[in-house]
């Protein structure tokens, strides 16, 4: 079975995640949403708000799971028998670190791929610290998110 994981925080969901997820699940037998504990950030959704809300928004897809994890990916991939990371790229900007990344779990094991997938042109521009910067100064981020992010997005900015 090909299973994938695709890593990342997740700080929210956007809909260019989602598009990610919606074409990754596609191409896997089974896709693995991982969310990232990092304990050196202090995240506006904790990661069980987090994984939450990527469950919701991904509920018919059968092939896809939501899980979080902390520490090194390449320990999370062997721990899961992993053998695919999905990663999105938006912009030639995105490239260098991805490659970089993709070069290091190489390293670390070379029975794993990185498999590339570029964002539809509609979410180039998205990214999870865009749509918090916006919506915590009240604007309208109702066509970047799932609906149901949009309302946690209200509601945690709303009670802060």
């Amino acid at each position: 079975m090909r299973l994938a994981v695709y890593p990342g925080s997740f700080d929210p969901i956007t809909n260019g995640h989602l598009d990610i997820i919606r074409r990754g699940a596609r191409v896997v037998d089974k896709l693995v949403v991982a969310v990232l504990h990092n304990s050196q950030k202090t995240p506006l959704f904790t990661v069980e708000e987090r994984t939450d809300l990527i469950r919701r928004v991904t509920v018919d897809m059968d092939n896809v799971e939501v899980d979080s994890f902390d520490g090194l990916l390449v320990n999370y991939i062997h721990k899961r028998n992993a053998n695919v990371i999905l990663r999105g790229l938006r912009a030639i900007s995105d490239f260098e670190y991805e490659l970089q990344f993709a070069s290091m779990m190489k390293k670390m094991d070379e029975e794993v791929e990185t498999l590339f997938m570029m964002t539809n042109n509609r979410y180039s521009f998205l990214s999870s610290g865009i749509v918090k910067e916006v919506a915590h100064h009240g604007g309208d981020v109702s066509d970047l998110v799932p609906p149901l992010v949009d309302e946690a997005l209200k509601e945690k900015y709303q009670n802060s």
